[in-house]
């Protein structure tokens, strides 16, 4: 039987188009346990079945108890065995079909057809903080596009990027993963990083996109086909589809290189992309451009959120865009990045960076009672942070109790739905 018995609910949702033909089904099988029973009735008239026959007709059919009862009893085991068969003829035929072995046929039609019917959300950002959101996201609606930062050069992505010269496949393999439906085991496969030999430090994720690059001839392609792979709900977007370096202005000097900025520990006057000509991917375009909401963070704010920001036209694209446009603040300051950092020196940096007046929204956690790790300060929500500016901002509970320098995947993403979009 499932492991969720809740999931059973699924079939009663609304527009499922499912409880009408299952209403059918009950019609018939009725209809035909009515035949038999006439057909039945018939023969045991002509017949006038009497001795241990009709005796054993008499117990058979519970004749000695009250019409009811018999009723009742028959009917409930009779829906019984037709869930029970209706579930196991779903894992013997269909379940080879079925995109994830743990998922029931209720689960694919609520996500094709229900979610489907979701809100076009576009989430922008990198690292953790997008993963983290995505995974919440995807419970809500499946018109997901994650704009993802191709700003790295460290670690396997940057190694990557320097021998084979294509985009930085990490924050990307990080949203395929918390986007996709495959089985958990593949999941786990794409985050797998060797230990020793030529390939220590590679993930499989990353060696696989880089793979499906050189066999589809370039990275947008490769991205699409992964996503196929793992059964991903939404499309995950470069930022930008040309090779730029992010570079930082630190006390006075330029460094060069997303992995270099945060080991300055100097305070970060601005960030920048060489060149700075790199147009937007016109896929990500054209997804804010439809977009119903648009999300900004959470992620370190100067190598993660700003280099999507940075790109030529992806202002211009978030001013013109109808929709709503929510910032998620950090609840925990970066190292080297934004130490001792309240709400409003988020937003000033945003502000100094690609100018004011292009949020609706600002979420801000509300839920002081934790401690960062790792040496971190918790981001306060401070007096001057409304001051001047023409948003709404939600206090609310979205820390992750377990990992308290990181947001909690249910809690943003249902402050989200139900308190910016009203999901």
């Amino acid at each position: 039987m499932p492991d969720n018995p809740r999931r059973w609910l699924r079939w009663l949702t609304p527009g499922l188009y499912v409880k009408r033909w299952l209403l059918l089904l009950t019609v018939s099988i009725l209809l035909i346990d009515l035949g038999i029973a006439y057909l039945l009735r018939g023969i045991y008239d002509q017949t006038n079945l009497h001795g241990s026959v009709g005796h054993f007709v008499y117990n058979v059919t519970l004749q000695f108890l009250p019409r009811e009862v018999r009723a009742l009893l028959f009917g409930g085991l009779g829906v019984g065995l037709l869930g029970f068969s209706f579930y196991m003829l779903q894992r013997s035929i269909l379940g080879p079909f079925l995109p994830g072995g743990a998922r029931s046929l209720a689960d694919v039609l609520y996500s094709n057809r229900i979610m489907s019917r979701g809100p076009r959300v576009v989430a922008i950002g990198g690292g953790h903080g997008l993963s983290t959101l995505l995974r919440g996201l995807k419970e809500y609606t499946g018109n997901l596009s994650a704009v993802v930062t191709v700003a790295d050069d460290g670690g396997s992505s940057g190694r990557l990027r320097e021998e084979f010269r294509i985009l930085p496949p990490g924050d990307i393999r990080q949203c395929l993963i918390a986007l996709a439906d495959a089985e958990p085991l593949v999941k786990d496969l794409f985050d797998h990083r060797f230990k020793e030999g030529s390939f220590q430090g590679h993930s499989f994720g990353n060696l696989f996109i880089m793979a499906m690059a050189e066999v589809t001839g370039d990275m947008e392609h490769a991205v699409r086909e992964s996503g196929r792979v793992l059964a991903v709900r939404g499309d995950v977007l470069p930022s930008t589809l040309q090779d730029v370096v992010l570079c930082a202005t630190v006390n006075g000097g330029t460094v060069v290189g997303e992995s270099k900025i945060p080991l300055q520990n100097q305070p970060i006057t601005r960030v920048f992309l060489r060149p700075d000509n790199a147009e937007i991917n016109p896929e990500a375009a054209l997804a804010i451009l439809n977009a119903d909401l648009i999300t900004v963070g959470p992620g370190s704010l100067y190598t993660s959120v700003l280099p999507n920001l940075l790109v030529r036209g992806m202002v211009d694209a978030l001013r013109a865009s109808p929709a709503l446009k929510v910032f998620i603040c950090n609840v925990a300051s970066e190292n080297g990045e934004t130490d001792y950092f309240n709400v409003s020196d988020f937003l000033r940096v945003m502000e100094e960076h690609v100018g004011s007046n292009i949020f609706d929204f600002a979420i801000v956690n509300s839920n002081y009672a934790y401690t960062p790790t790792g040496g971190q300060s918790k981001v306060m929500f401070d007096p001057e942070a409304p001051v001047g500016r023409d948003m709404h901002f939600i206090l609310a509970d979205v820390v992750n109790q377990r990992l308290p320098s990181h947001h909690d995947t249910d809690k943003l993403s249902k402050t989200i739905m139900k308190r910016v979009w009203h999901a």
